[in-house]
């Protein structure tokens, strides 16, 4: 074959290349600029389990107590374009919680606590001209348990507990103007968050907080405009 028909045959290819990614992806003028590809595939078997226990007494400032059992997560940022493919999966083998338990008194500062248990978590955040996200999650865990237990005396400042169980969690923000989003959750699986407290002589603000979720998703889309 000559140089000329291998030219022309390579011409041809891209146009059709560049075609089908304006067809699936959208189309911006700097088709040039391809970007970032994400391909991420995880997969969780086994127990993942975190457990916190804690007493303290008289102390001058603070006392903050976290803790957090996590299946698969994913963290995308760029500042291109950006196509990501995400899968994740918990499998029903898997146990996944979190259990914390704190004593505290006389304490001169606040009180914090903050207990999570989430199986599958992706963000994607990105600054460019086209992102394209596609996000698979299912969770078939084995009842998941997020349990908080906190006895506080005696504080001067704020106390402040917040327990969540979450299954699948999705979030988006970028500023693209062509931004498809192909999301699915599946769970299988209860989610259970447990509280309980006793508080007393807080000089502040004593605040509760305990959810357990399937599946959220949020998507915030800065900018609607064409480029």
């Amino acid at each position: 074959m000559s140089l000329c028909k291998i030219f022309l045959a390579s011409v041809l290819m891209t146009a059709t290349v560049t075609s089908a990614m304006a067809e699936e992806y959208g189309t911006w003028n700097d088709n040039s600029a391809i970007g970032s590809l994400v391909v991420n595939d995880q997969v969780n078997l086994k127990t993942n389990w975190s457990n916190l226990s804690g007493v303290v007494d008289t102390v001058g400032g603070d006392v903050v107590a976290q803790s957090a059992a996590a299946g698969n997560i994913m963290d995308v940022i760029t500042m291109d374009n950006t196509r990501v493919f995400n899968n994740q999966i918990v499998s029903s083998q898997a146990t996944i919680g979190s259990n914390v338990s704190l004593d505290a008194n006389n304490v001169w500062g606040s009180v914090g606590v903050n207990n999570t248990s989430l199986y599958n978590g992706a963000s994607v955040s990105t600054d460019p001209v086209l992102t394209s996200v596609n996000s698979y999650q299912e969770c078939g865990a084995k009842d998941p348990y997020t349990g908080t237990s906190a006895f506080v005396t005696n504080i001067a400042g704020n106390a402040v507990f917040q327990n969540s169980a979450i299954r699948n969690s999705f979030e988006a923000d970028p500023n693209a103007p062509n931004f498809p989003v192909f999301n699915k959750q599946i769970n299988n699986s209860s989610a259970i968050s447990n509280m309980a407290v006793n508080a007393f002589n807080v000089g502040g603000t004593v605040g509760l907080s305990s959810s357990a979720i399937g599946n959220t998703s949020r998507v915030i889309h800065y900018n609607t405009g064409g480029h």
